[in-house]
């Protein structure tokens, strides 16, 4: 969602975040699998590109601003919520990466309330298609 809208430097670190929180919980269910890929095509890039880790120690810096933060986050729990369940591993580390950006403790749980009504919508939606 947005992820066009990033530069293609973060359009790359975005993904690697997203390796960091898929991995974060020890598993890798299909569902984040699938939204890994949505991802990838989302941002013009190739089914096999590769991701892996990424410190979080200066993302700040690749994403300097307020709108970019805010795209990365609200992906980043997006995939967090793929396999139905926002496991305290994956918590733990977007509320560290919210913190990095500067976000704080009410602004990362409006972000997640935004989140959760938006992916309720959504299933809403797909139910009524079917």
């Amino acid at each position: 969602m947005w992820l066009g809208q990033l530069s293609a430097e973060q359009r790359l670190a975005l993904l690697d975040l997203a390796h960091n929180v898929v991995v974060s919980d020890g598993l890798l269910d299909p569902s984040e699998e699938g939204m890994l890929a949505e991802f990838k095509a989302e941002m013009g890039l190739p089914l096999s590109h590769e991701t892996g880790y990424l410190p979080l120690d200066d993302i700040h810096t690749t994403f300097p601003d307020r709108r970019a933060r805010t795209i990365a986050l609200i992906n980043l729990l997006r995939l967090s919520y793929a396999d139905g369940a926002f496991e305290i591993e994956e918590e733990c580390l977007l509320k560290e990466v919210s913190r990095v950006f500067g976000f704080d403790a009410k602004e990362f749980l409006l972000l997640d309330n935004w989140v959760r009504r938006w992916l309720a919508l959504q299933h809403e939606a797909y139910a009524l298609m079917h």
